[in-house]
């Protein structure tokens, strides 16, 4: 990993970093991730976060029991877990057996899964998603068109086995009256997040999703007051964060981005402004953190280099701010000694490695991820079958 070229950080440097009510000073190879945190109310014992991760488990959109042991195995006393992506109403579905949180069974569902986390010491955050064309009529009610900024349809997404092909209906754009009835899905189903037991809400603004897809000026074609200008495209987000901080408090309010990606096409022509703008803004509304792709997962299948840097958003951030994008033991720990990030967010490893906060304190060797069984429908193989260290 050229861990340089995203952070420009020099191995050996010593830098001062303080973050929460904890200091940190010392060389790259202290191992700083496993550092307490204090982010607002929440006291974490460490700095690895367990990242969102779509499993397609959730069978016909409700939790399913054996989340419940997926989610406790990945819980460490003081770690912090975001949840899969959870859709806020039958028109946010994109994908098959996702979880949802807009009725009174998924929540109950929920319950029991957040309830084993807690016992364990953890504190868990639901990130709530919209699809928005990233859809197919299938997953809509009565089989409409999916919504989005846009009626400009996705290509088809060849799959990594190079066979099967993910397909797209042409989605509809949607009314500008509409928009205001899409934010109160979201503060909704923050509440129920709230009443399901979650300690708070990661709203999921990335990776070319609803939220994504008003933000980034190649998909976002309106001519409305949600479109257009650099502060029209971001409306919609920050109508969400305002809504959702109303109804549960900012400091239960994180958000994700991912400015810099191309995601299901989803690519705006300055990122750098759009970064920079929506860091500036989240501060004003005080919540607790913002959760940002790295710039160089723009290019990870091109395995290209990019110039850009996270640090300006994170200097224009006054809350705790979380970073994912391909980290490693080394350079998560760098990241966080030279301050370019408070907590890193692991996917792949933390799937494969549920105990991965004590196998960063080891340097113990790592189980090595299944891409084959990312997105099984299998309540078992793949998802809670990884073995921990003291199985090995």
């Amino acid at each position: 990993m050229e861990s340089k070229s995203m952070l420009q950080l020099e191995a050996g440097d010593v830098l001062e970093n303080t973050v929460g009510d904890d200091q940190i000073q010392g060389p790259v190879n202290k191992i700083s991730l496993l550092t307490p945190y204090h982010m607002a109310r929440f006291s974490l014992s460490h700095r690895i976060v367990l990242a969102p991760l779509s499993r397609l488990r959730s069978y016909d959109n409700v939790p399913q029991p054996h989340a419940i042991l997926y989610y406790s195995q990945r819980t460490s006393k003081g770690g912090f877990l975001i949840s899969e992506a959870t859709v806020i109403s039958e028109t946010a579905r994109g994908y098959p057996n996702t979880p949802g949180i807009y009725t009174k069974e998924q929540v109950e569902a929920w319950k029991p899964i957040v309830d084993a986390v807690h016992a364990k010491g953890g504190t868990f955050f639901c990130q709530i998603w919209h699809a928005g064309r990233i859809s197919n009529s299938v997953f809509q009610p009565n089989g409409e068109a999916p919504v989005s900024s846009t009626d400009k349809a996705m290509n088809p997404i060849i799959q990594e086995n190079g066979f099967d092909v993910m397909e797209f209906s042409p989605p509809r754009r949607l009314r500008t009256e509409e928009i205001p009835h899409i934010v109160n899905d979201f503060r909704i189903a923050a509440k129920n997040a709230m009443e399901a037991g979650f300690d708070g809400v990661e709203i999921h603004g990335a990776n070319g999703y609803l939220i994504d897809q008003f933000l980034k000026d190649q998909v976002n074609d309106r001519t409305d007051e949600y479109g257009g200008s650099l502060e029209k495209r971001c409306r919609f987000a920050l109508e969400i964060v305002e809504a959702i901080s109303n109804e549960i408090g900012r400091d239960r309010v994180g958000l994700r981005l991912s400015p810099f990606a191309y995601y299901n096409e989803s690519k705006d022509s300055n990122p750098e402004e759009l970064a920079l703008y929506m860091a500036k803004s989240l501060s004003k509304y005080g919540i607790l953190y913002c959760h940002v792709i790295e710039p160089r997962m723009k290019t990870e299948r091109e395995k290209g280099e990019t110039p850009y840097s996270l640090v300006p958003m994170r200097k224009a951030f006054n809350g705790t701010f979380i970073v994912a994008g391909g980290y490693n033991r080394d350079d998560g720990n760098r990241a966080v000694v030279e301050n370019h990030a408070d907590l890193i967010a692991y996917g792949r490893l933390f799937l494969a490695n549920p105990d991965l906060p004590k196998r960063f304190e080891l340097n113990a060797p790592l189980n090595k991820y299944d891409r084959n069984t990312f997105y099984t429908s299998d309540p078992v193989n793949g998802y809670t079958d990884y073995p921990f260290l003291d199985q090995v």
